[in-house]
């Protein structure tokens, strides 16, 4: 299971990265889970947790959210894991969101919305 929901984070990223980067993404951004450095793929699935945690805890209120406050949410949880990882990360790595690229401020908000969906999926299961 915990394998199954880093993974539903990936691959909702690299889906976002394919639909929204502007050009070429650099290989990183795409990699697949099983070439994803063992830190990602923990701040992968505990950014998962903290989104479906919210979806839960409010009864599924989330869905009432933009796009920029779900997005906005993602962006938040993976600085958190980035600060949790790289005890002085690069200013790029922990960007507001303002300062994000939209590629990126689109990709947070698909990665939302695919947690959001497989929490809703699980809970009528």
């Amino acid at each position: 299971m915990h394998d199954e929901r880093g993974r539903l984070f990936r691959d909702a990223w690299i889906t976002g990265v394919k639909n929204h980067y502007p050009g070429d993404p650099k290989p990183g951004y795409i990699a697949p889970w099983e070439d994803t450095p063992d830190w990602e793929r923990a701040a992968a699935t505990a950014v998962y947790d903290q989104v479906a945690a919210f979806v839960e805890t409010t009864n599924g209120a989330t869905a009432k959210l933009t796009r920029s406050q779900k997005g906005r949410f993602v962006a938040l949880c993976w600085i958190g894991q980035i600060y949790q990882h790289f005890p002085e990360p690069k200013p790029s790595y922990v960007a507001d969101w303002d300062d994000l690229p939209a590629w990126q401020q689109e990709t947070d908000a698909d990665i939302f919305e695919q947690i959001e969906t497989h929490v809703r999926a699980d809970k009528t299961a």
